[in-house]
């Protein structure tokens, strides 16, 4: 049996010495199968000038009600609808699974890359092919070649969104898996070597000059480097503790799990620090 969509409804209700606000109300049945009506504050005019902001804000609420229907092999989604679910799920403020940095970067990735290209998409029309031409011809702001490394980024965000739609069951093979896309460097990075950085080091002041000798010799992230604090330094076994990282002026845990490990210390580096 067909389940019915819920598309909802969106209406303006003002309020007294507060601006008007964007509800959406919508039908879901209890246990015993009865439809009640479900109501949620979207937000403020102010936030959502328009009925069609406030409409894209709910985007992802309205596919997790809709998502025994979604399921139904019948039924059609969009890759727009299906990152709109994934924003609301996965890289909202309160889902603490992901660092602030991979939020902001994972979002930045969707919504400027993949959504304008594959929003209309219906999910089982992505072909892994045409995904590899895509980010082979994809550009920078200044025409040049978007970097082998970038591409490599946003083809990894669209696999993991893919593997989103799996996990709801509502897509059964992840075309993204197939796509080639090296993320080889087209250049030689610049080192510095041991004497550049002696050198480096004397024209530095402190804080700078304590940043770029961790920075050197630990090979920590800038987040990581920027949230560090005095008490994360062990002196007395030689680790450093990477308890938290910052970005966007935002503190909060370091990326992964493997990356919040402790990192060893050098003892001529910890004597410098000392002193």
């Amino acid at each position: 049996m067909n389940l019915r969509n819920q598309n909802g409804h969106i209406r303006c209700r003002k309020r007294k010495n507060r601006p008007a606000s964007w509800e959406f109300m919508w039908r879901e049945p209890e246990s015993s199968g009865k439809p009640v009506r479900r109501t949620t504050i979207i937000g403020t005019v102010e936030e959502y000038p328009t009925r069609e902001l406030a409409q894209e804000a709910i985007s992802g609420l309205r596919m997790r009600i809709n998502e025994k229907r979604n399921r139904q092999l019948n039924h059609a989604i969009n890759v727009s609808d299906l990152i709109d679910h994934y924003l609301d799920t996965e890289l909202s403020r309160d889902e603490m699974r992901h660092s602030h940095a991979t939020r902001i970067i994972y979002k930045e990735f969707l919504t400027r890359w993949i959504k304008p290209r594959w929003g209309n998409f219906n999910l089982t029309d992505v072909r892994t092919i045409a995904v590899e031409t895509w980010l082979r011809e994809l550009k920078r702001r200044d025409s040049k070649d978007l970097a082998n490394s970038t591409k490599a980024k946003i083809r990894n965000v669209m696999s993991v969104l893919f593997n989103h739609a799996i996990r709801y069951e509502w897509l059964e093979k992840n075309p993204i898996t197939l796509v080639r896309q090296s993320a080889q460097r087209r250049s030689i990075p610049t080192v510095l070597e041991p004497d550049e950085v002696q050198c480096l080091l004397a024209q530095l002041e402190n804080p700078y000059r304590v940043m770029v000798l961790l920075d050197v010799t630990t090979g920590l992230r800038r987040s990581e480097l920027f949230a560090l604090q005095w008490k994360d330094i062990d002196f007395s076994n030689l680790l450093i503790d990477i308890k938290r990282s910052i970005f966007l002026g935002v503190v909060g845990k370091g990326k992964s799990e493997t990356s919040r490990q402790s990192v060893p210390l050098s003892l001529n580096v910890a004597a410098d620090l000392w002193l």
